[in-house]
């Protein structure tokens, strides 16, 4: 008596378990005959353990209904009252129930089912938002990426109207999350903020469906980035600490890390620079005991280059310019290639801790770098923020100097391309 390996394998592709799967056929069933289903756990195992080759005709109609396709494709021998000849046109087939006692039931068409949601649809979904996870990471928010990220949670949320198990469920709720937060990091990279407050309460209801403790955590941070660019400093620092108690950061000292860092940047930004410093310090210690392990695609841009970038910010913002200099080199020294928007980020902040400590000519010279790193691609409006602090400091410091005025010719230049 083998187990039967089809059953097995189209279950697993719809992430059901017995008791699921036992659930689905008994509404099944009572969809088509009115009267509640008595499936059990039990007759899936006898499905599964291959001691039921030939199920009865109802069995066969629940299973049909469930997984959308004639019991024969499932590994079984369909009874001769609901056995699907090969020439039949599939919009013909109709299954015929026979209730306990032998009184016929009303035919349903199969084609009439909408096919359920799998694994390989959600596989197949996630694939399309890391690829906007990698365009992100080359050229930063713009519109077309917020209208991709919109696109593909609208296409997610239509699986979600099929007939689903509850992991598959829970994965595509994570995913509407997951694209609807790419759409909202766009905005804040771009600076369309209150676009990105839209996008980030809705992700944060998605979130929370999907009881995805990683999706949860890039929730929070996400409010607290953008409470940041708003200058929201308390409400940066809220979300902040509560990334930081959130489950996956309990779970996972990769993300305890990352709640740490974001509080250490508002501490600094509220003034408060010796709790900025003690929260970075913190940050950098949990994240030495952070594991090899698999996690999502977007938490890539996260090592120990980012940290040291995010590290010169918060030196830079408690009155360190000459650390958050030295903590700006070591972020450029380990930044992948691929992440050419941090990498221009990383320079400009670089540049500004130059031009703090007096050092203005060469302060022109990284700044100029920026341009060069984004290879023509307009800058991203959080990243042309940081180059318009760093124009006016300069025209502060040193404006009538040759190299300054080759600046601003550089920059008109470049800030045309927007």
């Amino acid at each position: 008596m083998a187990a039967n390996a089809i059953l097995k394998n189209r279950m697993a592709e719809l992430g059901l378990t017995q008791d699921e799967l036992a659930g689905r056929m008994n509404t099944a069933l009572a969809d088509i005959t009115g009267r509640p289903g008595d499936v059990s756990a039990r007759t899936v195992r006898n499905l599964l353990n291959g001691t039921s080759r030939r199920p009865i005709g109802r069995t066969c109609a629940a299973l049909e209904r469930v997984f959308g396709c004639p019991v024969e494709d499932l590994g079984f021998n369909a009874p001769r009252t609901t056995h699907h000849p090969q020439e039949e046109d599939p919009v013909r087939r109709r299954t015929f129930i026979a209730s306990a006692t032998g009184t016929a039931a009303a035919a349903v068409p199969l084609v009439a089912q909408r096919r359920a949601v799998g694994l390989s649809d959600v596989a197949r979904a996630a694939a399309g938002m890391n690829a906007l996870v990698e365009a992100d990471d080359r050229q930063g928010g713009h519109f077309e990426l917020e209208r991709a990220a919109a696109t593909g949670r609208d296409g997610v949320l239509e699986l979600q109207q099929r007939n689903a198990s509850e992991r598959v469920r829970r994965a595509l709720y994570a995913l509407a999350a997951e694209y609807t937060t790419i759409a909202a990091w766009s905005c804040i990279d771009a600076r369309n903020l209150d676009q990105a407050q839209k996008y980030l309460n809705e992700s944060a209801t998605y979130a929370g469906l999907s009881q995805d403790g990683p999706t949860e955590i890039r929730v929070w941070v996400n409010l607290s980035m953008l409470a940041y660019q708003r200058h929201n400093w308390p409400e940066a620092l809220a979300a902040a600490q509560a990334a930081q108690v959130s489950y996956a950061a309990r779970r996972d000292p990769f993300f305890d890390s990352l709640g740490r860092v974001r509080a250490a940047l508002a501490y600094a930004a509220l003034g408060d620079g010796r709790a900025g410093l003690r929260s970075l310090k913190s940050a950098q210690d949990t994240y030495t005991r952070t594991m090899e392990r698999e996690r999502p695609r977007w938490t890539a841009f996260y090592g120990q280059a980012e940290l040291d970038h995010l590290a010169a910010v918060v030196q830079f913002n408690s009155g360190r310019p000459a650390h958050a200099e030295a903590m700006a080199h070591r972020a450029l020294a380990q930044i992948p290639a691929a992440f050419r928007r941090n990498k221009a980020l990383a320079t400009a902040q670089l540049a500004l801790a130059q031009l703090q400590q007096g050092d203005a000519e060469q302060a022109t010279v990284t700044a100029s770098d920026v341009f060069t790193i984004m290879d023509g691609d307009p800058l991203p409006g959080r990243m042309r923020t940081l180059i318009g602090d760093f124009h006016r400091d300069l025209f502060v410091r040193a404006p009538s100097t040759a190299y300054a005025r080759d600046w601003a010719d550089r920059m008109r230049t470049e800030w045309s391309r927007a």
